[in-house]
């Protein structure tokens, strides 16, 4: 059997739908390895009949995924693979841009270094370096974080529109993780004004008990935030003293960055 054919059978499913959607990601993926094929290499491919390759082929380039190169009967990728790509792409050019100095600043911070972006309500780890002197080896890539308690998400809502955070606060709610965690929308507002002044924003166990946190904005070329680089220690090591004392090495290391994605500013 092919090795791009898994379809519905396969898993069980006797969902015709599945199969279908499970042959047109097998068609793309054929596509994205040899540059173009014709529908009776798909269809020999993914073990159909010529008909039903072309009924893939036919909805895939209705909407832009595929097109057909030339006269000659073949397809290759369209450029509706690049409007889906741009969901992610920056994403993976923030980790890319960033992986060196969170290396770097992890070092000479000494403490975990974590990217991090917003996604729906929440701020989530992209990207995590720890320090020399990290006492856990918790993981937070991947994991969804309040917005309203962590430094990451500080300096994210920091830099949004007032009525979106507005929005985005009423929507998530400001829930009380720890009893250091900020729930008044005022005060809350009123620190986010000083960490837009200062270039950081910064948490002393507000989202884990011994937790303390730093995080700077990362713009994008046009100046836009759309990402926070942090670093996290225990609150005994990274004390608030400390946290502020290190804190242009951060700033300067999230500038590092957006420079590094084309920020001139």
């Amino acid at each position: 059997m092919s090795n791009y054919s898994v379809g519905a059978e396969a898993s069980g499913s006797p969902t015709g739908g599945v199969q279908s959607v499970d042959r047109a990601i097998s068609v793309l993926e054929i596509l994205a390895q040899r540059g173009e094929a014709g529908v009776s290499e798909v269809a020999a491919e993914i073990e159909v009949h010529k008909s039903t390759a072309f009924r893939l082929l036919g909805a895939l380039e209705a909407r832009g995924l595929v097109e057909q190169a030339g006269e000659r009967g073949k397809y290759r990728l369209g450029f509706g693979i690049v409007r889906l790509a741009g969901a992610v792409t920056g994403r993976i050019d923030i980790t890319q841009q960033g992986r060196p100095v969170c290396e770097r600043l992890a070092e000479e911070i000494g403490e975990t270094v974590n990217i991090a972006v917003m996604q729906e309500r929440y701020a989530i780890n992209l990207y995590q370096v720890r320090g020399p002197g990290a006492v856990t080896a918790h993981n937070w890539v991947g994991q969804l974080t309040p917005l309203h308690a962590t430094s990451s998400g500080k300096i994210l809502l920091a830099h949004l529109a007032e009525k979106e955070r507005a929005e985005l606060l009423s929507a998530a709610g400001m829930k009380k993780v720890t009893p250091h965690t900020v729930t008044a929308r005022t005060k809350l507002e009123k620190g986010l004004v000083t960490a837009r002044e200062r270039g950081y924003a910064f948490t002393l166990e507000e989202f884990e008990i011994g937790l303390h946190a730093m995080a700077a904005p990362v713009r994008n070329r046009d100046g836009e935030v759309v990402a926070a680089l942090s670093a996290s220690g225990p609150s005994y090591r990274f004390t608030e003293e400390r946290l502020h004392e290190l804190s242009p090495v951060l700033v300067e290391g999230a500038a590092e960055i957006s420079h590094r994605m084309g920020f001139l500013g």
